[in-house]
């Protein structure tokens, strides 16, 4: 029950925090604000900190806070092996129990190498 409800409202945050990203307006991103030409207040040229902002920020750590408790709730889970068991089973050879002994048809091996052959003479 609270896992669904969890998911529930992390999805529900999720999709709010995406609407509520995209509906802010800008804030001057072109290149003169790289280099600190935009503005010299002290809370940017925008004031200070708006409702779309307050809720931004409320609604990101909420996300935050649900991702955390999603990754503990779902991380913890018993596993199971697919060894389990395996060494409970008694090994069953394929081998036959006493070697047996060479056949008299089987060839025998091919001799040494007597060594390198002899270079050619000029």
């Amino acid at each position: 029950m609270i896992k669904a409800l969890v998911i529930f409202v992390h999805i529900v945050v999720s999709i709010a925090l995406i609407v509520i990203v995209l509906l802010q307006k800008g804030k001057g991103a072109s290149i003169g604000s790289v280099f600190g030409g935009s503005s010299q207040t002290l809370f940017g040229a925008t004031g200070g900190t708006t409702f779309m902002h307050k809720i931004t920020v409320a609604s990101a750590v909420i996300f935050m806070i649900t991702c955390l408790m999603l990754a503990f709730m779902f991380g913890r889970m018993p596993t199971k092996s697919i060894m389990s068991g395996v060494g409970n089973q008694p090994i069953q050879s394929t081998l036959p129990a006493s070697p047996e002994a060479p056949s008299a048809n089987v060839p025998a091996p091919p001799a040494a190498n007597p060594g390198p052959a002899p270079a050619p003479s000029k």
